[in-house]
């Protein structure tokens, strides 16, 4: 489609820049990566405070737990390996060494050794993480030697070193005796008791949204002009009020309808029948100049009547039914090569579409009848996009001022420029075709077509 708003290079309109101050707002791009679910959000609200909570608890809880409880058992293992230095140091002899040996191994479940004229090692000792500082902070405060720590070297167990004179006091601590072991525990409760919550959440929510998913289903469908079976209102209170009022909604609006087309049927009739007295007796009178003036008066006065009727009268009695729309344009097209005009179709995806066939026609009809009058050349093109299909008319007539593109629909409007697109007619043929579409749930624009004419888009979804 041609760009009617030309703009000098490097000026960036208006809405352009609009729209880049909202790229950058970080609530607009949070906003169109939420879903737009009714389901998927309201699941959000749930779980996501939910979850957070969880997470803030955890890390409080276990950071404050792997504290305190590591500090604790720390203190209690470096304690005992006080207790076992200051014995050997009060009778540093090889019995001694032995039996203090053999006591923290059974009774400590503590693995030492006295080397004696050995040296702390050269490589750095451990100083991160919590484990590390905790066992300095006690060794400092309890022994106040020279020791030095190795967390990493051996899985289940902390290699602490401690000097003294003539040598180093060796230690082998398990691991579960310095530090807190069974947080897993903890996480692995936590984790189930969210997955559980979770699934609850997701059962009753999809128990609760189901009722509106219909309801918005039911109301869709209605307003596409498809047939709509009568539910039975469920759900809470307030869904359930809404789908009673959409019931009587619906219910007075097809015995509106019925009132209508009962009352237009009534005055078809009535009208008609003078007319077909008129026709009678004008072909009585032979034929002539004036006769055929007013024969065909008489049969534009019938042709308007027929719109007039057709536009109050609506569609909504036509059932609905699936079509195939390229198989409709091509019978529209034959249609227009029997009155002399030749279109050029092209087709393209899946067509296949649920609407009132007769309705839809007419709506196709009346748009492609308004562009061969006033053309040379039309052409019509049909494609899916997304959820809904366009049906893409161009002609390369004179086309339509901009500033009417709208006007054009209301029943009855007639241009005062060269085209008129009802001339000759009731003015009702763009306003029955804009009828018929948003019946079904869709639309008709109009625009500037590429090949100079008017371009007219009827847009059905699917």
């Amino acid at each position: 489609m041609d760009n009617l708003h030309d703009s000098r290079a490097g000026d960036i309109p208006p809405r352009e820049t609009r729209r880049r101050r909202l790229d950058l707002n970080p609530f607009v791009y949070l906003k169109r990566l939420m879903p737009r679910g009714l389901y998927a959000r309201s699941l959000i609200i749930i779980v996501a405070p939910m979850v957070l909570l969880q997470i803030v608890v955890t890390y409080v809880f276990l950071e404050r737990h792997w504290q305190l409880v590591t500090e604790r058992l720390s203190a209690t293992a470096v304690a005992d390996i006080s207790l076992l230095l200051d014995e050997y140091l009060s009778d540093p002899s090889e019995d001694m060494a032995a039996t203090l040996t053999a006591r923290a191994n059974h009774n400590l479940d503590i693995s030492i050794a006295f080397l004696t004229g050995e040296n702390l090692p050269d490589t750095p000792s451990s100083s991160g993480g919590l484990l590390e500082q905790s066992l300095s902070k006690q060794l400092r405060q309890q022994v106040a030697r020279p020791f030095w720590i190795n967390t990493s070297k051996y899985r289940d167990y902390v290699d602490i070193r401690v000097a003294y004179n003539g040598g180093v006091m060796r230690t082998l601590t398990p691991a579960s005796r310095v530090y807190a072991a069974n947080s897993h525990i903890f996480l692995v409760w936590m984790a189930g008791t969210s997955i559980v919550l979770i699934i609850v959440a997701i059962l009753f929510l999809r128990n609760q949204i189901r009722p509106i998913e219909r309801l918005a289903e039911a109301a869709e469908s209605f307003g596409m002009g498809r047939d709509v079976e009568p539910f039975r209102p469920h759900g809470a209170s307030e869904v359930r009020r809404a789908a009673i009022a959409f019931e009587k909604m619906r219910a007075r609006i097809e015995r509106h309808i019925d009132q209508r087309t009962a009352m237009l049927s009534g005055v078809s009739h009535d009208l008609r029948t003078p007319l077909t007295r008129f026709k009678l007796q004008l072909a009585m009178l032979g034929n002539g100049p004036e006769i055929d003036d007013l024969k065909n008066d008489v049969a534009e006065m019938e042709r308007m009547l027929d719109d007039y009727l057709e536009f109050v009268r609506g569609h909504g009695s036509e059932a609905s039914e699936e079509i195939d729309l390229a198989d409709l344009l091509e019978e529209i097209r034959q249609d227009q090569r029997r009155k002399g005009h030749e279109l050029k179709l092209e087709t393209h995806g899946d067509l296949i579409v649920e609407l009132r066939r007769n309705a839809f026609k007419r709506c196709a009809t009346n748009v492609i009848d308004n562009a061969c009058k006033y053309a040379q050349n039309v052409w019509v093109t049909a494609i899916r996009d997304g959820d809904g299909i366009d049906i893409l008319v161009d002609d390369d007539g004179e086309g339509i001022p901009e500033n009417q593109l709208q006007q054009v629909f209301r029943p009855f409007y007639r241009l005062d420029a060269a085209r008129n697109l009802d001339e000759g007619g009731s003015g009702l043929g763009l306003a029955i075709a804009l009828d018929i579409a948003r019946g079904h749930g869709g639309d008709i624009t109009l625009s500037r077509s590429p090949v100079g004419g008017l371009r007219a888009v009827i847009h059905i979804p699917v």
